[in-house]
C-alpha cells in the first residue's frame, strides 16, 4: 500500500480557488458591456415566413426596435409613412438587422414594400 493512499482527501487551496475566483470575476465585470450593448440595440422584432413577431408592440418615444430578417432567402423592405414620422429600411438582406427609432407619439404601421400583407403595428407613448 503506498502512503499516498492513507493521506486524508485534501480541500482545494488558494492556488487553485484564485485563477477559478478570478475568472468568474473577469466573465462578470466582461459581461456587463455586452449586456449593455443588448439592452441598447433595442425590442427584437423578426421579420420570418412573411410576417413581423410580433405584430403588434408598445414603446416609449425616443426608444427602438430592431427589426430582424429571419428568413434564410426572402428580402425584406420595411417601412413607415405616416404624416408625423417615416422610415424606410431599403432593402434587407437575409440576416440584416435594421433599427428603427420612434421619435413621434402615436400608432404607426410598418409595412413591408416586398410583401404587401406584412403588417406591425407600433404604438408609440
Amino acid at each position: 500500500m503506498s502512503s499516498l493512499a492513507t493521506l486524508p482527501p485534501r480541500k482545494p487551496g488558494l492556488a487553485v480557488m484564485f485563477p477559478t475566483l478570478l475568472s468568474l470575476g473577469l466573465g462578470i465585470v466582461a459581461g456587463i458591456p455586452v449586456v449593455g450593448k443588448l439592452q441598447a440595440l433595442g425590442i427584437i422584432v423578426s421579420q420570418k415566413g412573411r410576417t413581423f413577431h410580433p405584430e403588434t408592440i408598445v414603446v416609449s418615444k425616443g426608444e427602438t426596435i430592431v427589426i430582424v430578417n429571419d428568413d434564410s432567402d426572402l428580402l425584406h423592405h420595411a417601412y413607415v409613412d405616416s404624416p408625423t414620422f417615416s422610415f424606410d429600411s431599403g432593402d434587407q438582406e437575409p440576416g440584416s438587422r435594421t433599427p428603427v427609432t420612434f421619435t413621434q407619439t402615436g400608432v404607426f404601421q410598418v409595412l413591408c414594400g416586398i410583401h404587401p400583407k406584412m403588417k406591425l403595428v407600433v404604438r408609440v407613448n
